[in-house]
């Protein structure tokens, strides 16, 4: 009878090692797979923060570029009364 509840016992450990490494495993592969997102996400920010520092560099470039036009200046009129 012991033999019996020793290779029960035996099973059902390999049984829960098993399960265990199967759960380790998924966790490993779900945190490659966060980390790969983590990453392709500061690429994808990286290259969106130089397009617009370009265009803000260019957008001011041309504004200096272009002539200022000239304040027109309003006669002032004097209150009647």
């Amino acid at each position: 009878m012991s033999t019996s509840f020793s290779s029960r016992m035996t099973a059902a450990k390999r049984s829960a090692e098993a399960i265990r490494s199967q759960s380790r495993q998924r966790h490993e592969s779900f945190m490659r797979d966060q980390e790969r997102e983590r990453e392709a996400t500061s690429v994808k920010t990286a290259r969106l923060r130089e397009l617009r520092l370009a265009k803000e560099a260019a957008e001011k470039k041309a504004a200096a570029m272009e002539p200022t036009p000239a304040k027109r200046t309003r006669t002032r009129r004097s209150k009647q009364t």
